[in-house]
Parts: structure tokens; sequence; C-alpha cells
């Protein structure tokens, strides 16, 4: 447990003060450590804050106690905590201006996976609705993205267990802490999402579930996913918020049209009326849109040329692919462990052969 963990957890912990102007705090005076050691006369001056507001910032002993409780019991708990600054942060949330400053996770979630879909719609799901969302997943899988959804009835639970029938990473998106499940009917579920994807939330250990907190957990379903897919909304519920959420994300949004006569499909007839949303007809409309099939082919492509590499020309390879495909000289003879004398001359065939371009600052990255 380090300091800097114990002020970061600490500033997520006061009441009445969101991640909005959490993050003003932090942008003002750089960290959580100074955000609690500045005087309340220059918090008032913070954008979004005032002389009243300023005023409920408590005691950083008090809020340092209970951060310090709350990083014990999750570390017991195998519940991880991830603050927006650190690299495994999910990188969607980062722009997303009212994202957590700190979110917790459990499980094997790799939460900056290259593709995710969210998948979310109404908890009273017609057999229409549970089909389709188990097609989309079978269809879906030729991309290997990671599920997400909110571990709620009807289409949310559906969405995670036909990921795990098709060997999909899924991430159940929590309205409570972590040590908890809710609804306690999907326990077995959850437990199996643990071992590939898990479950993630903005809210400490022991928090329990209250529905105040459902419309703020359905912000992040929607800012992890690439695309969101909503399959069956009413008039006015948590499907559609989601759905307008992602919108305002500039995130695309699909639709499954309904029956024009059913109830449960008026939001998706209403969201794709309203232009926020495409209508979804199959699962390729959503990765055109994305351009998820020209990187799969060229995935395959890449594939096909690696296979015939062997030794060090491989082990570059797999060093630069396991770095986000771009490294520095020092960096990638350090990491793969190719004294630099040996490895000039590795990167060159490669080079020779197009697998490999070469930038400024001594830089080499996959083509």
């Amino acid at each position: 447990m380090t300091e800097e963990k114990l002020y970061q957890v600490a500033l997520s912990l006061i009441p009445n003060i969101g991640p909005v102007l959490s993050r003003q705090l932090i942008n003002h005076f750089g960290t959580p450590q100074e955000v609690f050691k500045a005087r309340k006369g220059s918090v008032s001056k913070v954008k979004g804050f005032g002389e009243k507001l300023s005023r409920i910032i408590p005691d950083a002993n008090k809020m340092l106690l209970e951060a310090e409780s709350v990083i014990e019991k999750s570390d017991k708990a195998r519940i991880h905590i991830h603050y927006y600054k650190e690299q495994a942060f999910p990188k969607r949330l980062i722009n997303i201006n009212d994202a957590p400053i700190v979110l917790y996770s459990k499980g094997k979630t790799d939460l900056n996976a290259p593709r995710n879909i969210g998948i979310v719609g109404t908890r009273k799901a017609t057999q229409y609705g549970l089909e389709t969302t188990q097609r989309i997943v079978a269809d879906s899988s030729s991309t290997n993205p990671v599920i997400i959804s909110g571990l709620a009835y009807g289409i949310d639970v559906k969405s995670h267990r036909e990921a795990l029938n098709n060997g999909l990473p899924t991430i159940g998106v929590m309205a409570c802490g972590l040590d908890k499940v809710y609804p306690v009917r999907h326990r077995s579920v959850a437990e199996k999402m643990l071992e590939n994807g898990g479950l993630v939330s903005e809210y400490p250990i022991g928090t329990p579930a209250d529905p105040r907190f459902f419309p703020a957990r359905n912000r992040i379903i929607a800012g992890l996913s690439d695309a969101l897919i909503v399959v069956e909304a009413v008039k006015k519920g948590g499907a559609l918020i989601t759905g307008n959420i992602a919108f305002s994300y500039d995130k695309p949004v699909f639709a499954v049209p309904g029956d024009l006569q059913s109830t449960y499909s008026e939001g998706c007839n209403n969201l794709i009326k309203q232009l926020k949303a495409n209508i979804y007809t199959n699962f390729q409309d959503v990765a055109e849109f994305l351009n998820w099939d020209l990187e799969l082919l060229e995935e395959t492509k890449s594939e096909q040329l690696y296979s015939n590499l062997q030794g060090t020309e491989l082990k570059v390879v797999e060093t630069l692919l396991a770095n986000n495909r771009q490294m520095h000289l020092d960096k990638l003879s350090w990491q793969s462990q190719i004294p630099l004398s040996q490895l000039a001359g590795i990167l060159l065939q490669l080079e020779f052969t197009g697998l490999i371009k070469p930038l400024p600052g001594k830089e080499y990255r996959l083509t």
C-alpha cells in the first residue's frame, strides 16, 4: 500500500464530489495528495467549486483511514484498484470527463483489450430478444471481442452466458462493491466470468447495490464499449439510457429493430428513428463500421508472414508484438536479450522482407 494509492482512493471516496469535480481538483493541484494539503481558500477558486462546496472536503486523516480500510479489504478479496492515470486503467474511459478516477476490478480482466462490444437490453427479455442475443454473441466470436454488459436479468446476463459458451472474455459492470453480486441469483455466472474476464465497478468494497447507482453504472458500460448493441429496450429504461449515453460519447450504437406492437422494442425503434442508432441486421455491420474486418485481414496476413520466422528473427517480432508493435532499439535489445551488434543485422533483414519499418529516433515498428 503506497501513500500515493492512499490519497487516490481517499479522494475518490469523498461524498458529494463526483468524478468531474475530482478531476478538476487534480488538474488544478496536480495530485490527490496536494488536494488534501490545499487550503480551503485555494480550493474555492477551482473551477466548479465555490466557498460553500470547498468546505465539504473532509479532514485528510479521516479519509486516509477510510481509504486504508478499503485498500486492505480489497487486497484480501483480490480486488484490483486502478487510478485513471495508471497504465492499467481502461484507455477507453480516459477522455470521458465523467468517468471515475478510481476503478475496481476482479478476475482475469484485460481492461484494454483490442476489441470490446457492449450488449444491453431489457430485464424482461422476450424469446426473440434472447435468441437474437445468442446469435449476436456467436456471430461476434470470429473477431474475439470482450463482451461488456451489466449482469442484470434478461439481455445482460444472457450476453454474459453466451460469451462464456463461445469462449469469449466477458466483463460485468456492477452497481455495487465487488465483494457482492447483484442480483444474487447471478453469482454462479459471475464466478465463471472471473476465469475469463471479470467484474468492474467504481464503488468500493462493501457498497450495497442501490437503484441510484444504475444510471451511473450504464455510462461505464457505454464508455468501455467500442460499439454498443441494444437488443431490446422499453420506451424508458436502463438499456435506452445506456444507448443515449453511448451516443453522447460518440460511440457507434446499433439497435435491433423489433415488432412495432412490442413494448420491448419501442426503445430500439425510437433510437433508430431519432438517428441515434444504426439498424442492426448482422454482426458484419458492426465489424465493418469499426474496420475490424480490415484489421483481422491484416492480422491474418501478418501471421502468415511470421509463421516462416525462426530463432532470433521470431524473437524480435514477438517482442514487438508484446509492446504495441513499436519499440526503441535499446529497449528492444534489452527485452529480447539480443545484443545490439547482432540486433542491427536482424532488423535489417526483417526490413528487407517488409516486416519492419525503421522510424526516426531509433524506433522500429512492425508493418
